[in-house]
C-alpha cells in the first residue's frame, strides 16, 4: 500500500497521545510486529472456523470430518494421548500396551503427538475429542498466520495491515485446506517455516545465538518430517537474504552469515535427536510400503493448483490467493525493488517450483524416499516463498500501473493454460475473478491515495516508521545520502514516521538540517492529507483483506466437500464409541487377560474406546508385528501398516484375549450423524500373557497357511484341513459334523457363503489390503462343506483355504497351556514380570509380537535381548528359574540421548562465548 497508509496508522498513534518528538521511536517495530500478528491470527481463526461452518462440517455443522487418516489415525491418536496425559493408560511413554499387542509408543509420539499445541487435548472431556483435535488444528493454523505476518516485517518494513493479510494467505493456503487441515502434525511444518525463517535472520545479522537452535529444537521435535521441509525452504530463503541484504554485502558476511545458520540447525537437530533417533530409526524396521516412482502432474494441473477451491492429492496445493498471487507476479516488473533483489526472489520462486516436478529434488524434498500417498508435502515452502514475494513487492508502495498490468497478464495467462485442468472446480473462476475485481479496485484506490500526498511526500521509495528506507533491508536504492549524512537522513526518517517528509533543502544546507527544523516540517506534513487521502487507503487495504478472505472461505469450503465425496471417511464419535468405551472399562482386566473391543467405526479402535487388542494403524507398525499378524489370519490395511482385529477363538487363545466385544449397528453408518450401535461383552477362558512351551522348536503341522501357523504357535491341531475341490464358483469339501468352518484367503475380494448361511464379505485387494479370515457357519450333520463364491475379478485362492475348528480340542489346548504358563502376572509401564510353575523348562512365551526393543531374563539372569517364537517374544527355561522379566526401550533412545546431551553442551558454550562477546 502507499506510504499515506502508513500516514493513517502513525496519526492514530499520535492521536493515542505518544511521544511525536525528535529522536527514534523505539517501540514502533515491536508494536507493528505485535498487530500484525494479532490481526493475522485473528483473521485467520476466524476464516476457518467460516470456511468449516460453509461446509457444515463438525463443530459447526453434522457432517463428518473425518477424512482418510484424520478419522483412522490421528483423531484416535489425540484420544489416546488425552488418557495418557490424564494417567489413565496401561502403557507409559515407552510402550503402548493397547495397539497391535504392544508397540513402540514413544516413536509414535515423535510421528503424531510432540507438538505443544496436542497438550490443548487434556482440557477436553473424552466425549469431545472431536473439538479437541479442531481446536488444535486451529491453533496451529492460526500460529503460522501470526508467525508469517511477523517474519514479513522482519524481512522488510511496510504496512501491518498488509503484512497481515498476507500472513493470513500463507496459514489458509491451499495446501492446508488440501492436506493440513487433515494432517494435524503436518502443521507444524507450516508454523515451523517462518520460524525457521527467522532463525536464519538472527543467524545472518548475528543476534540470538541460543534462541535460534531452541526455535529449531522445538520444530523437529514437533514434527520432523515437515520440520526438515521447511529447513530446506528456510535454507532457500536465507540464500537470497544472504545474497541481497545489506548486512551481508561482503563474501566474509556471508560465510559467517552462512555458518552461524548451519550452527544453529545442527545444534537444535541435535537438541531434537532423543526424539528424532527414535522415529527414524522407527522407520526402519516399519513394516515397508511398496516402492514408490515419483510421476510429476501435469503442468496444466500444477498451474491450476494456484486457483481458488482446487483439491487434489496428485498435484501441489498452491493457491495462496488471488490478490496475493497477483503481487507476488509483479515482483519482476516492479522497478521500485532493486535489481538484485527482484532477481534473487524471482529465481528462488522459479527453482522450487521446477524443483517439486522433478525427480532427483522431490526426493532431496522428502528426505529420500518417495512417499506413498500425497507426493508433494512439500508445497507449503513455495506457498511461503511466493508470499515473501508478494510482500517485497508491495511493502514499499503499491506496484505501480505497468508492474500491475504485467502482473495481471500473467495471472491471466495462468488461468488460461489452466481452464482443461481436472482439477478446475465450478467455483473457481467466479472465486478468482470477484477476487481479482476487489484486488483492482484496491489497487485503484492505493494509487489514487498516493496521487493524493501533499508536496515533500516519499512517493514509493517511502521510509518506514522503523527508520529503514528499502534499501536497509532489502537492497532497494532509492536517492539516499551517503557517509555522514545517511545518519542524518535515517534520523529523518525515524523521526517523521508518518511516510511523508518535508520539503528538504538541498547540497550544503542539507547538512544544516536540524533536528528541530525537521521535527517542524513534519509536523506540518501531518497537517496536510485530508480525510479523503486518510480514507482511501483504509478502503484499499479492507478491499485486499475481503477479496481475500472470501477466496479463503470458498475454498475451504469447496475442499471439505470434495473431499467427503471422494476419499475414504469414518463418522464421527458418538454413542456407539461411548457404548463400547463403558464396556470395556467394566470388562478390563490387564495383565490377567486383554480386552478386545472389536470393531468400532474409525481405526485404531483399542486408541479410541480402550482396551488392548490387533488394531494399530501407524506409519511406524512395526514388520514383526504386521508379517506375524497376517500370517496368521488377520486381516491389514494401509499396505500392511494397519493390522485390525479378529474375532478367532485360536487366535484369542495365543494373545490372551479374555474379553471380546461385539457390536450390533442401530443403523448404517452415516456422514451427517453420530453412529449408534448395542455392544454386548463375551469373557471365555483363555491362557495367561505368559505362556511355556516345551521345546524351542514350535511343534505342530507344516505348512504355510493361516491355519498351520496358528497351530504351530498353539502347539495342538485343533483344526482340519481339507482338501476342497473346486467345480465352477464353490469350494466343496469334508469336514467333521458340528465343527466350525473358516474361509482364509488374504488377496480375496467378494463373498463366499456356506450352504444354508449368510453371505460372509471379505475385502482383499493386494498390496494395500489383506482379508482376514472368516468363520462362515457349522458343518452339517452330513460333514459335507459346500461354499458358494462370488468373487469380483479373479478368485486368488490360497492351497489351503478352509479350516474347520474342532472345539474340543481347542479347550484341551487352552487347559494345558493354561496349566503349565504362568501362575501370576504384572506389567508396569513397559515391563512384563511372570511368576512360573517351578521347574518349567523350554521356552516362555510372552504373547506380544518381538518388536525391536524388547530384552528379557529369566530369573536374576541379566537383560539380553529376547528371543523370538513364531514372532512373539520368548525367553528360553532351564528349569532353575521360576520367574521371567522383560522390558522394553525404544530403539535409538540411547544414541538420541547422547547426542542430545553433546547439542546441550554445545548451546551452552555458544552461551556463554555470546555474553562474553557482548561484555567486551
Amino acid at each position: 500500500m502507499p506510504p499515506v497508509a502508513e500516514t493513517v496508522l502513525d496519526e492514530v498513534e499520535a492521536e493515542g497521545g505518544e511521544d511525536a518528538g525528535p529522536g527514534p521511536r523505539t517501540g514502533a517495530p515491536a508494536r507493528r510486529g505485535a498487530r500484525a500478528a494479532g490481526a493475522a491470527a485473528l483473521l485467520t481463526a476466524v476464516l476457518f472456523c467460516l470456511a468449516t461452518a460453509l461446509s457444515r462440517s463438525h463443530p459447526f455443522g453434522p457432517v463428518t470430518r473425518n477424512v482418510v487418516d484424520l478419522g483412522q489415525q490421528y483423531l484416535p491418536y489425540h484420544a489416546y494421548w488425552r488418557s495418557f496425559l490424564r494417567g489413565e493408560t496401561h502403557g507409559d511413554a515407552f510402550l503402548n500396551w493397547n495397539s497391535g499387542f504392544g508397540a513402540n509408543f514413544l516413536g509414535d509420539i515423535g510421528t503424531y503427538l510432540s507438538s505443544p499445541v496436542d497438550l490443548l487435548v487434556v482440557f477436553f472431556p473424552a466425549d469431545r475429542i472431536e473439538l479437541a483435535l479442531y481446536v488444535v488444528t486451529a491453533v496451529k493454523i492460526t500460529a503460522a498466520g501470526a508467525a508469517a505476518a511477523l517474519l514479513l516485517l522482519r524481512l522488510r518494513p511496510g504496512p501491518w495491515p498488509v503484512a497481515a493479510a498476507l500472513g493470513t494467505a500463507y496459514a489458509l493456503s491451499g495446501w492446508t485446506f488440501n492436506f493440513g487441515s487433515t494432517v494435524p502434525m503436518w502443521l507444524d511444518g507450516l508454523v515451523a517455516f517462518p520460524l525457521l525463517c527467522l532463525v536464519g535472520e538472527w543467524a545472518r545479522t548475528g543476534r540470538r545465538p541460543v534462541l535460534g537452535p531452541l526455535v529449531v529444537a522445538l520444530a523437529w521435535i514437533a514434527n520432523f518430517y515437515t520440520a526438515y521441509m521447511a529447513t530446506l525452504g528456510a535454507a532457500v530463503v536465507l540464500a537470497v537474504r544472504l545474497l541481497t541484504a545489506e548486512e551481508t554485502a561482503t563474501v566474509r558476511r556471508r560465510l559467517a552469515g552462512a555458518l552461524r545458520a548451519a550452527r544453529s540447525v545442527l545444534v537444535g537437530v541435535g537438541l531434537a535427536a532423543p526424539l528424532v533417533a527414535v522415529v527414524f530409526l522407527g522407520t526402519k524396521t516399519a513394516d515397508p510400503t511398496p516402492e514408490v516412482t515419483f510421476a510429476p502432474a501435469a503442468w496444466t494441473d500444477v498451474l491450476a493448483r494456484f486457483l481458488p477451491a482446487t483439491a487434489s492429492t496428485a498435484s501441489p496445493a498452491l493457491f495462496i490467493g488471488t490478490p496475493a498471487l497477483l503481487l507476488a507476479l509483479t515482483l519482476p516488473f516492479n522497478r521500485a525493488v532493486a535489481p538484485r533483489v527482484r532477481a534473487a526472489l524471482t529465481a528462488a520462486v522459479v527453482l522450487v517450483t521446477l524443483s517439486l516436478q522433478w525427480e532427483p529434488t522431490h526426493l532431496l524434498w522428502h528426505a529420500g524416499a518417495s512417499p506413498n500417498g500425497v507426493p508433494y508435502r512439500q508445497a507449503f515452502v513455495l506457498c511461503g516463498l511466493l508470499l515473501i514475494a508478494a510482500w517485497f513487492s508491495v511493502a514499499g508502495g503499491v506496484p505501480r500501473p505497468a508492474a500491475l498490468l504485467a502482473g495481471g497478464a500473467l495471472l491471466g495467462g495462468l488461468a488460461w493454460a489452466a481452464r482443461e485442468s481436472v482439477d478446475i472446480d465450478r467455483w473457481t473462476f467466479p472465486a478468482s475473478g470477484a477476487a481479482a475485481l476487489l484486488a483492482l479496485i484496491a489497487a485503484l484506490l492505493a494509487l489514487a491515495a498516493a496521487h493524493r500526498e501533499p508536496p515533500g511526500a516519499v512517493g514509493g521509495n517511502h521510509r518506514d516508521s522503523t527508520g529503514t528506507t528499502p534499501e536497509d533491508s532489502t537492497g532497494t536504492a532509492p536517492e539516499a545520502p551517503s557517509g555522514d549524512n545517511r545518519e542524518n537522513s535515517t534520523a529523518t526518517a525515524r523521526q517523521g514516521s508518518t511516510g511523508t517528509a518535508p520539503e528538504a533543502p538541498s547540497g550544503g544546507d542539507r547538512r544544516g538540517l536540524t533536528a528541530a527544523a525537521r521535527q517542524d516540517s513534519a509536523r506540518t506534513a501531518l497537517k496536510a492529507p485530508a480525510r479523503p487521502a486518510r480514507l482511501l487507503p483504509l478502503l484499499a487495504v479492507l478491499l485486499l483483506v475481503a477479496a481475500q478472505a472470501g477466496e479463503a472461505a470458498v475454498t475451504g469450503k469447496r475442499i471439505e466437500e470434495q473431499q467427503r465425496a471422494e476419499v475414504a471417511w469414518s463418522p464421527r464419535t458418538g454413542p456407539w464409541h461411548e457404548a463400547a468405551a463403558r464396556e470395556v472399562a467394566r470388562a478390563d482386566a490387564w495383565p490377567r487377560h486383554r480386552t478386545d473391543p472389536g470393531e468400532v467405526p474409525g481405526g485404531n479402535d483399542v486408541l479410541l474406546v480402550g482396551g488392548q487388542g490387533a488394531d494399530y494403524y501407524s506409519s511406524l507398525t512395526s514388520e514383526t508385528t504386521s508379517r506375524t499378524l497376517v500370517s496368521l489370519g488377520f486381516g491389514a490395511y494401509a499396505k500392511g501398516r494397519h493390522p485390525v482385529t479378529l474375532d478367532n477363538p485360536v487366535t484369542d487363545a495365543l494373545f490372551s484375549i479374555g474379553t471380546r466385544m461385539r457390536s450390533e449397528p442401530a443403523e448404517p453408518v452415516r456422514q451427517d450423524a453420530p453412529p449408534r450401535a448395542t455392544v454386548t461383552a463375551t469373557t471365555v477362558p483363555v491362557p495367561p500373557l505368559v505362556t511355556v512351551r516345551p521345546s524351542a522348536r514350535p511343534a505342530g503341522p507344516s505348512g504355510d497357511s493361516a491355519f498351520a501357523r496358528q497351530e504351530r504357535l498353539l502347539g495342538a491341531s485343533v483344526y482340519e484341513l481339507p482338501a476342497p475341490r473346486r467345480t465352477g464358483r464353490a469350494l466343496v469339501a469334508h469336514c467333521p459334523a458340528g465343527s466350525e468352518v473358516w474361509f482364509w484367503a488374504p488377496e480375496y475380494r467378494g463373498t463366499a457363503t456356506l450352504a444354508g448361511q449368510r453371505p460372509v464379505r471379505f475385502d482383499g485387494k493386494p498390496p494395500a489390503v489383506s482379508a482376514a479370515m472368516g468363520a462362515l457357519g457349522t458343518v452339517p450333520a452330513s460333514g459335507e462343506v459346500r461354499i458358494a463364491l462370488a468373487p469380483e475379478g479373479r478368485a486368488r485362492l490360497p492351497r489351503e483355504p478352509v479350516g474347520c475348528l474342532v472345539r474340543a480340542r481347542l479347550d484341551a489346548a487352552v487347559d494345558r497351556l493354561t496349566a503349565t504358563g504362568a501362575t501370576r502376572v504384572r506389567t508396569t509401564g513397559h515391563t512384563v514380570t511372570a511368576a512360573l510353575p517351578p521347574g518349567s523348562t523350554g521356552v516362555a512365551v510372552l504373547a506380544v509380537p518381538r518388536i525391536s526393543g524388547w530384552s528379557c531374563a529369566a530369573g536374576d539372569a541379566d537383560l539380553r535381548p529376547a528371543r523370538a517364537y513364531e514372532g512373539l517374544v520368548a525367553v528360553p527355561l532351564d528349569g532353575r528359574a521360576d520367574t521371567v522379566h522383560c522390558s522394553f526401550r525404544p530403539p535409538g533412545l540411547r544414541l538420541g540421548g547422547a547426542v542430545g546431551a553433546a547439542a546441550l553442551l554445545a548451546l551452552a558454550a555458544t552461551g556463554v562465548l555470546h555474553r562474553r562477546r557482548s561484555r567486551g
